[in-house]
């Protein structure tokens, strides 16, 4: 199991990769696949953050490791997501994104701050800091994805989401 989670990262990258392309491409090849994604953005991002939600849960409370300080934040931004996303569901109100993108966003910044220093970037916090907890990287995989990396993995997914949410709303009104 800890071998298969990098690995399905690092095909969520190739499949994110396909999507944002699409999505800036939606005007020639890529419309399909956009007004797909929009369609369903409620769905897939209920997917996507109750992912997150268990995977981060499993590494912490079934493989042990701890959760740094860092760690909690990125929690504390993205654990409301499934819970919002869940509600929109259920009340057909995509609304959600009002509120999840910026939980997002700042989620994003975090994992980007920890990806950086776990993959060799100098530190400005004392818990980065070499010897400190968020500096422990507890999963390399393929030279770059640590769980910070599937923390921004997964806040880029909802920003892809929401993106293409809004471009199937633009089209569908003109």
């Amino acid at each position: 199991m800890l071998t298969l989670i990098p690995v399905l990262t690092l095909a969520s990258h190739v499949i994110f990769v396909v999507a944002l392309l699409a999505i800036i491409f939606r005007n020639s090849w890529g419309k399909s696949l956009t007004m797909w994604l929009g369609r369903h953005s409620l769905k897939l991002s209920f997917a996507v953050s109750l992912v997150a939600v268990i995977g981060s849960l499993f590494y912490s409370n079934v493989i042990g490791f701890p959760p740094c300080e860092l760690c909690w934040w990125q929690r504390i931004f993205l654990y409301p997501t499934p819970i919002i996303f869940g509600v929109a569901l259920l009340k057909k109100n995509a609304s959600a994104f009002l509120y999840t993108t910026p939980l997002a966003m700042l989620a994003g910044i975090v994992a980007i701050y920890q990806a950086y220093v776990n993959l060799g970037g100098t530190s400005v916090l004392p818990c980065t800091a070499v010897g400190g907890e968020c500096s422990k990287v507890f999963v390399l995989a393929f030279g770059y994805i640590t769980i910070p990396m599937m923390s921004l993995t997964i806040v880029l997914y909802i920003l892809l989401i929401a993106w293409a949410k809004k471009t199937y709303d633009d089209n569908s009104h003109t």
